[in-house]
């Protein structure tokens, strides 16, 4: 068993074994299930998330509230028709990650990773990073298994839940995710897949949760669109030996005591930052009516 990022990173050193299958061996143990068992379970997963980006790219779906829809196949076919300033791979991963969001809006089937709110920056990254290397079935699935295992450790040690740590303890803590996860398909080593969670969560630091109208669109789908960005940066930083000066496991400890300190208001209650401005009122009032 692990708690922690550097116990995770130790057993899979230990071991000569990729996080994937240290998480895989742990499910089994945990659920006292057989590793077919709890495998399929993940390919199920998977087939989720890429029918949500298929849908979410080549649908204009649109939201019952009407605040969100239509931008991820707007950005998808902006960047088949254009030289992209960002690049087409970071641009692709922009272009999933808000597509599974509209997706989630529009009540749609998503896959939470590790919330629904922040359900699109795993797949997006992933679908993207598919085009560029290429993986196997097998090394799509284990994605998902070592942004699982990065997520039981914030989510044990520190929160996954806007409600309790903010925005930064959902697309942060599935940045960091995504990052560790990116790692470890391009050929990276599980001290590099923890390197860049660490480097990709502290960008997320402080990051409120402000939902405008209360409801997970804005500024939710954005969020993870710039989230998927800042994976596949924080992944590449990894990747060229660049580490972070905080641990990993501190920097999850940081994101829980800022959370602890910040403001009701700013912990998806829908009551300030975002959903506070006169336009934030707004749409609320237009959406709920003028008591709300």
């Amino acid at each position: 068993m692990f708690k922690t990022a550097e116990e995770l990173v130790q057993k899979a050193e230990r071991e000569g074994i990729k996080i994937s299958e240290v998480m895989i061996r742990q499910e089994m143990k945990v659920h006292d299930r057989s590793r077919e068992d709890i495998y399929n379970q993940m390919e199920r997963n998977l087939d989720v998330m890429e029918r949500a980006v298929n849908r979410g790219i080549t649908e204009s779906v649109r939201s019952v509230s009407g605040l969100t829809g239509g931008d991820g196949k707007k950005l998808h076919e902006y960047m088949m028709l254009n030289d992209t300033l960002s690049g087409n791979l970071t641009m692709d991963a922009v272009a999933k990650a808000m597509s599974t969001n509209e997706v989630n809006a529009a009540m749609g089937t998503i896959c939470a990773t590790p919330t629904a709110g922040a359900a699109g920056v795993v797949p997006g990254t992933l679908f993207a990073v598919k085009e560029k290397l290429n993986p196997t079935r097998d090394e799509m699935i284990r994605y998902l298994f070592v942004s699982g295992a990065f997520g039981f450790i914030t989510a044990n040690n520190a929160s996954i839940s806007g409600a309790a740590g903010g925005c930064q303890a959902e697309v942060g803590s599935a940045t960091g995710m995504a990052a560790a996860a990116i790692v470890e398909m391009a050929g990276g080593t599980p001290r590099q897949s923890s390197q860049a969670m660490a480097m990709a969560l502290k960008n997320m630091l402080g990051l409120v949760c402000d939902p405008v109208a209360g409801l997970v669109e804005v500024p939710c789908v954005k969020r993870n669109a710039f989230g998927a960005s800042h994976a596949l940066v924080a992944a590449d930083l990894a990747l060229a030996g660049i580490e972070s000066r905080i641990p990993c496991d501190e920097v999850i400890d940081a994101m829980y005591r800022i959370g602890e300190n910040m403001p009701t208001a700013l912990k998806e209650t829908g009551d300030g930052g975002l959903a506070a401005t006169p336009t934030g009122n707004r749409y609320k009032q237009e959406i709920f009516g003028a008591g709300k």
